[in-house]
């Protein structure tokens, strides 16, 4: 508590955490605004339909409900992080790209600027689809059944205007979902599109145990929970591993100084990219669950069926059902590559050998540059190995074990990304820890993650 009251008692600091707080209320209240030019009766119908599980709960997860209230902010945050993903991929090939990376804070705003451009362009193209889907009927595919009869959110209402109104709207809500991630990177605490996603996530735990407390009794409830505090516990120990390389500045003199001669040591995370990889691959794997609901079943029957629809059952099947080994396998294979993708951009073993080389430094028994080079490659890929499988296992087994222990019902459907869930909202709320316990520090106040204080010496004015 005295920590708490020490971070209120320093008023940059605690306005940074009240406009923190209060941009993701406002996003919380945008969540349940639905967009004009729908019919409201019907969202209790798409409300039911998510509830089945399938494709529209998958969705549901990570717009915060946003999406089965067809609200303004339907479309999440999600074309943003596509958006990165697709600038940072194309950086490895476009070489305009790569320079602006090398221009420091000039060139990154540019490459943000084109993320922008590109994210607008990825949510209309959403915004569209999701629109034209629900207005066909094709909605029916988001049921964990796979049928066709959906359902038609304009009603009777339906014409050009309101289809052109409700698509700008859902861009638009996008757009202002991605300068509240922006201005609270800016003015508030932590990474403002990581918050959003947590709060979107966060969101949906209370609903989800209700739901498994409904239909499984509170005994399934309460051993949930209790799984929700183990892996709490295993990813703070596992995100708080470092590996420290030792790295020896030898002595120099400058006119009349003495430069160097100390020891310092380059940290090397387990899980150096954090929930970034997470959300990368749940990204990819929500792009084909998208393409594959705005497809034109038409007319079918059980006995004749259409291509359409059988890509449709196959993606409800194999991409979204947790305890599908298909899902299991593909889904880890994309978390540990993008584990492994996001740390090799963040950390390049050629430049940090370079810059170790130029600074006259050097790794205790490795000569400096293309053997610090090698064996900063080498540490980097083996420790990053443990870090993408517990990520990929966190992300999978709890799922997987939800789903088998409490079967294809309303609970278990919804709490197959149960392991994802508090993956991200671990990950964040860390990181969002550090940085006011930084903050708190630099201010010689005693932060979070140091729990012990040290009596004041005597004499001492303070």
């Amino acid at each position: 508590m005295s920590t708490l009251r020490n971070v209120l008692k320093i008023p940059e600091l605690r306005n940074k955490l009240l406009f923190t707080l209060f941009m993701v209320a406002v996003y919380r209240f945008g969540a349940h605004i639905p967009v004009p030019g729908i019919d409201l009766a019907s969202i209790k119908d798409l409300e039911a339909r998510a509830d089945q599980g399938g494709v529209l709960d998958f969705l549901r997860t990570f717009s915060g409900g946003a999406i089965t209230q067809f609200s303004i902010f339907a479309l999440g945050i999600m074309p943003y992080i596509t958006a990165s993903i697709i600038m940072q991929i194309l950086a490895v090939v476009i070489p305009k790209l790569e320079q602006w990376q090398e221009q420091g804070a000039v060139g990154q705003r540019k490459i943000t600027q084109w993320t922008r451009y590109l994210g607008v362009a990825i949510a209309l193209l959403q915004g569209t689809g999701i629109t034209y889907l629900f207005h066909t009927g094709g909605g029916g595919g988001f049921g964990s059944a796979g049928n066709s009869t959906g359902l038609d959110l304009f009603g009777d209402h339906y014409n050009a205007g309101r289809f052109a109104l409700v698509v700008l709207t859902l861009t638009a809500g996008f757009s202002l979902l991605m300068w509240f991630g922006e201005v609270v990177t800016q003015r508030g605490v932590g990474n403002g599109m990581s918050i959003l996603i947590f709060a979107s996530v966060v969101s949906r735990l209370p609903a989800n145990f209700g739901t498994v407390k409904a239909e499984s009794g509170l005994f399934a409830m309460v051993a949930i929970a209790l799984m929700f505090v183990v892996l709490l516990v295993a990813i703070v120990f596992v995100e708080q591993g470092v590996r420290r390389i030792p790295v020896q500045f030898a002595k120099r003199q400058v006119g009349r100084k003495m430069y160097g001669g100390q020891s310092t040591y380059i940290p090397l995370k387990v899980n150096g990219a954090g929930v970034i990889s997470i959300i990368f691959a749940s990204s990819v794997l929500y792009l084909p669950v998208i393409v594959s609901q705005i497809l034109p079943v038409g007319s079918h029957t059980a006995t004749d069926p259409n291509w359409a629809f059988n890509v449709q059952k196959w993606v409800n099947n194999h991409l979204v059902r947790s305890t599908s080994p298909f899902y299991l396998t593909f889904y880890g294979i994309l978390i540990i590559a993008f584990a492994y993708f996001y740390t090799a951009i963040q950390f390049d073993p050629h430049k940090q050998a370079d810059q170790i080389r130029k600074q006259g430094g050097f790794i205790p028994g490795i000569r400096p540059g293309y053997q610090t080079e090698r064996y900063l490659a080498k540490i980097l890929s083996r420790i990053t190995l443990p870090g993408a499988l517990f990520v990929a296992g966190i992300a999978l087994i709890p799922a997987f074990a939800i789903g088998k222990s409490l079967g294809d019902t309303t609970g278990g459907q919804q709490l197959g990304f149960f392991g994802i869930s508090i993956l991200i909202a671990v990950g964040v709320a860390l990181e969002t820890v550090k940085q006011i316990d930084g903050q708190l520090m630099m201010r010689n106040y005693e932060g979070f993650l140091n729990t012990k204080t040290k009596p004041a010496a005597k004499g001492s004015s303070k």
